[in-house]
């Protein structure tokens, strides 16, 4: 008890220096953005910005690690933790889409848009959403790196929810890539490996990844008052731009509706009998 009132003397919360972090973070994800837009722009993509999203969350870290206040221990903790998931994604996004061309989900979002105006539709609709998204997402990360000490054990548990969360994205990924990389495969729906227990392994994982990361975070009761962040990433998840969205297509595909029916939306389970 005396140790963590000594480590609270040490590290005393200020509203002053998480206002700094937060407005520092928010000027970085601005900046991120408006050089990704100029990017999309000179490609004629928009689907940079699928490799931006990881990066931001990681130049996110790095200012509020660098800017904030808080114990050194949970600073190190949270910036490994989102480098080593951003750079995974990153990584993963960029080889999926290197030599592609426009994402389907943006030609379907800009299709009804007249060719002149479409930059400026998709920085209003995608760059400036995102950036949005992103910023409050990562609030866990920036109030985090202004707190002091804590509850550490909570910190221990959050970090495996996030390892369990890093290995189902990961892993997820991985076996969807080999299936699609098997010609024999083509036009047959992905159900072996973890995609048996649920539609959407890479979500749920990032899904966990952030919960496990807001946990981190509630070592102190600012931290937990964070709690839309996560709550946000998983309607994105499941609803907005993730799950729900993407079956609206793969329904239309053979075999996807009695995928469907045996198997598990997003948390992961054993496959019903057929």
């Amino acid at each position: 008890m005396r140790s963590t009132q000594l480590a609270l003397a040490e590290h005393p919360f200020s509203t002053a220096n998480l206002l700094l972090v937060l407005g520092a973070c928010a000027a970085a994800v601005v900046l991120l953005m408006v050089v990704t837009a100029l990017i999309g722009r000179a490609q004629g993509r928009v689907a940079v910005v699928d490799t931006a999203w990881p990066l931001g969350f990681l130049v996110i870290a790095v200012v509020a690690s660098a800017l904030g206040d808080g114990v050194w221990w949970r600073k190190v903790l949270v910036f490994v933790l989102v480098a080593v998931w951003a750079g995974r994604l990153a990584w993963h996004v960029s080889s999926r889409n290197k030599g592609k061309g426009e994402d389907p989900r943006y030609e379907k979002l800009l299709s009804a848009v007249p060719e002149d105006k479409r930059f400026q539709y998709a920085v209003v609709r995608v760059f400036i959403t995102q950036g949005v998204a992103m910023w409050f997402v990562s609030l866990p990360v920036q109030v985090s790196a202004t707190t002091g000490d804590g509850v550490w054990w909570i910190a221990v548990v959050g970090a495996v929810v996030w390892a369990v969360g890093l290995w189902f994205e990961s892993t997820g990924d991985r076996q969807l890539k080999e299936f699609k990389a098997d010609p024999a495969n083509k036009g047959k729906v992905m159900d072996k490996g973890l995609w048996a227990y649920t539609r959407h392994p890479n979500y749920f994982g990032d899904f966990t990844v952030w919960w496990g990361l807001y946990l981190v975070a509630c070592t102190t009761w600012q931290g937990a008052l964070t709690i839309l962040s996560p709550a946000a990433m998983a309607f994105f998840l499941i609803v907005a731009t993730g799950g729900r969205l993407l079956e609206r297509e793969m329904a239309k595909r053979p075999g996807y509706p009695e995928y469907q029916q045996r198997t598990s939306f997003f948390i992961p389970r054993p496959p019903k009998s057929a």
